[in-house]
């Protein structure tokens, strides 16, 4: 019975979106006022009964299940991206990296230095490969994105560590990497964009060079979980609150801080003189509150913000535009303002 349910599950995710409205009529669910958006529904409702085991996260199985997610139901990199696999420097030593371009150039690119989610203890260079390969081409810029340490292996502060040491050397070396300083961005998905929020509080502290631009992709930047998405979505599609739990239980070291600003940006008292930020959020995620409240403090602080809002979406739906149209959209929107502030 289980597997005729996943079977019938994986049709509905992979049918048109006009069908699933059909089928979820009456039956979509709402918080707060935010109604979700069928195809999301239908993706949410497949990976919860896939999920729903009763037994504790196993850390293997969900890297699997995350590496799997984005074979299934993303879009590959475009073909007329060219990509180059390549090692930056890292706060332990060098670290995977992949470039990509639509212009096979030695000429110094605007470039965006991407950093990918899962919850720091999960992702790669594969799973986001789809979503970078679209950013470059559809900006017209460089994208080159970072495997950064990832925890329980290599716990806080290895990944925020191994991002300040790529960026360094993006800008001191940019000749090596085909990168223009001047025209740099820097951005990521939930903890990438976590990672993200925290070097800018990093080079803010050293007084180091800013980048043009920030993005964040429904960043994950207040550790409390406390806000009232996370309350009305404790139990939601994709990225529950006992999962982020697990995560930063992961993540973080016992008795570390968690509200240091390099783990919450949340607190950061250097969001003063931070570059423009572009800060996307889906209404059925829980850290729809993180990004408005953070936007609340960039902006508190001088900061030019552009808030886009999927009130319809999940967690991840950026990452699942082969199922979710909403994705494509939100990608569009990415790359059209990367397009307007580096390229």
């Amino acid at each position: 019975m289980v597997k005729v349910r996943v079977l019938w599950g994986l049709m509905l995710a992979k049918s048109p979106e006009g069908f699933a409205r059909l089928y979820y009529t009456g039956r979509r669910k709402a918080v707060d006022g935010r109604r979700i958006d069928a195809k999301a529904q239908a993706v949410g409702e497949l990976l919860k009964l896939v999920r729903d085991t009763g037994e504790e996260p196993n850390l293997e199985e969900s890297r699997a299940g995350l590496r799997a997610l984005a074979a299934k139901f993303d879009e590959p990199c475009p073909d007329e991206v060219y990509k180059t696999d390549i090692t930056l420097p890292g706060a332990a030593g060098p670290r995977p990296a992949r470039m990509y371009d639509a212009q096979n150039s030695g000429e110094p690119r605007p470039t965006l230095l991407y950093l990918h989610g899962g919850g720091w203890v999960q992702g790669d260079l594969e799973t986001h490969d789809g979503l970078c390969g679209k950013l470059a081409a559809w900006a017209g810029i460089r994208v080159i994105s970072l495997d950064y340490r990832l925890a329980p292996e290599h716990p806080f502060p290895a990944g925020p560590d191994d991002v300040l040491s790529a960026y360094n050397a993006l800008i001191d070396k940019a000749g090596e990497w085909g990168v223009d300083p001047a025209r740099m961005a820097v951005g990521g998905d939930s903890a990438g964009g976590n990672l993200t929020a925290a070097l800018m509080h990093d080079l803010q502290g050293a007084g180091l060079p800013l980048p043009n631009a920030q993005l964040l992709i429904y960043p994950a930047v207040d550790t409390r979980l406390n806000t009232p998405s996370m309350v009305a979505l404790k139990d939601a599609y994709i990225l529950p609150v006992e999962r982020i739990n697990w995560f930063l239980d992961l993540y973080v070291p016992k008795g570390q801080d968690r509200k240091d600003p390099r783990i919450a940006p949340i607190f950061s008292d250097r969001l003063a003189g931070q570059p423009e930020a572009m800060i996307v959020i889906g209404g059925h995620d829980p850290l729809w509150d993180d990004g408005l409240n953070y936007a609340e403090r960039l902006e508190n602080a001088g900061v030019v913000v552009k808030m886009v809002k999927f009130p319809g979406q999940i967690h991840v739906f950026m990452s699942a535009t082969d199922v979710i149209p909403q994705g494509n959209q939100a990608i569009r929107q990415v790359a059209d303002w990367l397009a307007a502030k580096i390229a």
